[in-house]
C-alpha cells in the first residue's frame, strides 16, 4: 500500500474541509456578489442563464435591504445569504459554499456583457489558464467610470506591473473566469473591495496562469447606484498591495528598506568620519550614535529580507507540491 505524503494529504484535507459538504461539483459555477442591487440583478440573471445555458448561477446577497433576494430567485438564480459585508468576506464564503471545475465570478450591478462569457471560457480553456480577466479600460461607455476611477485603476495596474513583473491592466477587474485549482487553494485576506487586487496579486505572486481580455463596459443603469468610495477603497487597495509585496516579495521589500537606513546612516556620519579623520576626535557625538544605530537597523532589515525570502521560497515551492496533487 502506498504512503501519502503529509504535504498533499493536509492539502487534500484543507480543501475538503472548504467545501459545502456535498459531492456535487458543477461544470461551470456563476458567482454573483450582491448588495441592493434589485434594479439590476434579475437582468444579470438571467443573461447568464442565456449565455451559457449549462451553468449554475449563485448570487451571495451581502444582506441586502431591498428585493435583491426575491428577483434573483424570480429569475432563475440559487441565492444564498452572506451577511457578513464586504465583498472580499462574500466571495471567501464562495470558497467555501460552491464548487466547480470553472467559476464566473462577476458583479451584479448589469456592466458586464454576459455574452462575452462563451468566448472568456473558450479562451480560459485553449489557453489553460488560472485566471482571466475581463478588462474594461479598452471598451467602455461614457460615464462608466466615476471621477480618478480610470486614473486610479491605472495606477495600482502600473505598481502591480513593477513590483510583480507582470503586465495588467485592469486589477480592478468584478469580471474574472478562475480555476478550480486556483479558487479554492489560494488563501484570500482582503474584506471589501480590494479583494479583486488580491485575486490578482496572488496569482501573479504564486505563478499561475493571467490572461486579460478586453470586454464592453458598460454603465449603470438609473437608480442603480455604486458602493466604491474613491479615495477610501484607493487607500485600502494601496495598502493590500504593500502587504501582498512584503509576503512574496520580502527579500526586495526589506532591501528598499535597508537601502534607506544605509544612505540615512552614511548622510548622518559623513560629518562624524571625517571630523576623526582630521582631527582624531569625535565631537558630534550624537551624529555618530544616530549614523551607528541607522547602520544596524540597515543590517537587520537586510537580514529579515533574507531570513523571510528563504520562508517565502519554501512556502512556493509546498504551494506547487499541493498544485500537482490537485492537477
Amino acid at each position: 500500500m502506498g504512503v501519502q505524503d503529509p504535504i498533499s494529504k493536509s492539502c487534500a484535507g484543507q480543501l475538503a474541509a472548504q467545501g459545502d459538504g456535498t459531492a456535487h461539483r458543477h461544470g461551470i459555477a456563476v458567482l454573483i456578489p450582491c448588495l441592493n442591487e434589485e434594479v439590476t440583478i434579475g437582468k444579470v440573471v438571467r443573461d447568464f442563464a442565456l449565455a451559457l445555458p449549462g451553468a449554475v448561477i449563485y448570487v451571495f446577497d451581502n444582506a441586502s435591504s431591498d428585493r435583491t433576494v426575491e428577483v434573483a430567485r424570480n429569475a432563475g438564480a440559487r441565492v444564498i445569504h452572506s451577511p457578513q459585508r464586504g465583498k472580499g468576506n462574500v466571495i471567501r464564503h464562495m470558497k467555501r459554499a460552491v464548487d466547480a471545475d470553472i467559476f464566473v465570478l462577476v458583479d451584479g450591478d448589469g456592466t458586464y456583457p454576459a455574452s462575452a462569457a462563451p468566448e472568456l471560457i473558450d479562451r480560459f480553456r485553449k489557453e489553460r489558464l488560472d485566471m482571466l480577466v475581463a478588462t474594461r479600460l479598452e471598451q467602455h461607455h461614457a460615464g462608466a467610470f466615476r471621477l480618478f476611477h480610470r486614473f486610479g485603476n491605472r495606477f495600482i495596474s502600473w505598481l502591480v506591473s513593477v513590483l510583480f513583473s507582470v503586465r495588467v491592466g485592469d486589477v480592478l477587474s468584478g469580471y474574472r473566469i478562475l480555476s478550480r485549482q486556483f479558487f479554492r487553494m489560494v488563501p484570500l485576506q482582503a474584506r471589501g473591495f480590494e479583494i479583486e487586487t488580491e485575486l490578482t496579486l496572488q496569482a501573479a505572486g504564486k505563478s499561475f496562469g493571467i490572461r486579460e481580455v478586453p470586454v464592453e463596459y458598460g454603465a449603470r443603469p438609473e437608480n442603480s447606484h455604486s458602493k466604491l468610495n474613491t479615495v477610501g477603497d484607493g487607500f485600502i487597495i494601496l495598502r493590500c498591495l504593500v502587504l501582498i509585496f512584503k509576503d512574496y516579495k520580502p527579500l526586495l521589500f526589506f532591501s528598499v528598506i535597508a537601502g534607506i537606513l544605509a544612505l540615512a546612516s552614511l548622510a548622518a556620519g559623513i560629518g562624524p568620519v571625517l571630523e576623526f579623520y582630521e582631527t582624531g576626535i569625535v565631537l558630534r557625538v550624537p551624529r555618530a550614535i544616530l549614523a551607528a544605530g541607522l547602520g544596524i537597523l540597515a543590517t537587520l532589515s537586510f537580514s529579515v529580507g533574507l531570513i523571510l525570502d528563504t520562508v517565502a521560497k519554501y512556502h512556493n515551492e509546498t504551494m506547487e507540491l499541493w498544485r500537482q496533487h490537485l492537477h
